[in-house]
């Protein structure tokens, strides 16, 4: 038994240097952000940013993965499943990162079990949009159009379980309105239907949708905040349309796989953190209409407890299910 403790002792010994000097020199070869939707959407975006920012920073490349399907889940899995060695992180958003498990039967991952937390980039608000050629121009408008033509709206959102398909239910529920939901791959294929006409209104996270509506070639029926949004100040609420304590705001993280090294979840935080505070990427912020965020893993653990606490009484009284 001595030599048996003096063994196991020896070997551990031998293992920790190993592993602070794994931590120190990442990263050592490249680097892939998992994106769980197609480039082109809001998240994307914000993870090509912060991909090109960390690849200059830390002397490596950081590739963006695009693994886009079952509202966020394929890519998440993928991430669950990979190599807890600091190679594979989830640039994700609330579907896949914390409220799929509540509306999947049969997730492939846990997400409180498989993910460690690393860093809140930012947040955003939501936009309820639709073509200029829609005959409304406000959110009540399609509240009372919808009752009048019950069923023949169609609903655009970026995947099922996501932020826009939960805030699609809710209102429809709220306003007493049967829309019909349609949901897809991502925001770049929804704002490509939009824009071609083929559904009626998208329901998503704002970044990818403000330079259209700038360019005035979508329309812009409501923002999901409890206040205006700043940039499109004459758009309302969804309280203003007579939502009482509506709210709902996109928010976009980095999580990886459990078991990887703490000194380097805390590398890569800090490399997230100081992008979100440099000039740089304050100006990245501003121009994609995002609100920075950064902090510690522990802070994005109790954002993530306060998310679920927020949704899952809502997503359950909804019966929101897949």
């Amino acid at each position: 038994m001595r030599l048996l403790s003096f063994g196991l002792l020896c070997l551990f010994l031998a293992l920790a240097p190993s592993r602070d000097l794994a931590a120190q020199e990442w990263p050592s070869r490249p680097v892939t952000l998992v994106v769980p939707f197609p480039a082109g959407a809001s998240v994307d975006i914000l993870a090509r940013a912060v991909a090109n920012e960390l690849s200059e920073k830390l002397g490596k490349q950081f590739i963006v993965d695009n693994r886009a399907g079952a509202g966020g889940n394929l890519g998440g899995n993928a991430v669950a499943k990979a190599a807890a060695d600091g190679y594979t992180w989830l640039f994700g958003t609330p579907a896949p990162i914390a409220l799929n498990k509540f509306m999947y039967k049969a997730m492939p991952y846990d997400s409180d079990r498989d993910f460690m937390p690393v860093a809140l980039a930012a947040k955003s608000p939501m936009i309820i949009a639709s073509t200029p050629n829609f005959p409304v121009k406000t959110l009540a408008e399609l509240i009372a159009y919808a009752k009048q033509n019950p069923g023949k709206v169609n609903v655009g959102h970026p995947g099922n379980g996501t932020l826009g398909h939960i805030t699609s239910v809710l209102i429809q529920q709220a306003a007493g309105i049967d829309m019909t939901n349609v949901p897809y791959r991502g925001a770049a294929p929804l704002i490509t239907d939009l824009l071609a006409g083929h559904v009626d209104v998208g329901m998503d996270f704002m970044p990818a949708y403000l330079p259209l509506v700038v360019d005035q070639r979508l329309r812009p029926l409501a923002v999901t905040t409890s206040q205006r949004f700043a940039l499109l100040p004459d758009v309302s609420t969804v309280q203003e349309a007579g939502i009482a304590g509506f709210e709902a705001t996109a928010w976009y993280a980095v999580v990886a796989p459990t078991g990887t090294p703490p000194d380097i979840v805390a590398k890569m935080n800090k490399a997230v953190n100081a992008f979100l505070a440099s000039d740089k990427g304050k100006t990245f912020l501003e121009q994609n209409s995002l609100q920075g965020v950064g902090g510690s893993p522990d802070d994005l653990k109790a954002f993530i407890d306060g998310e679920h606490a927020k949704w899952r009484p809502v997503i359950e009284a909804a019966k929101i299910a897949m």
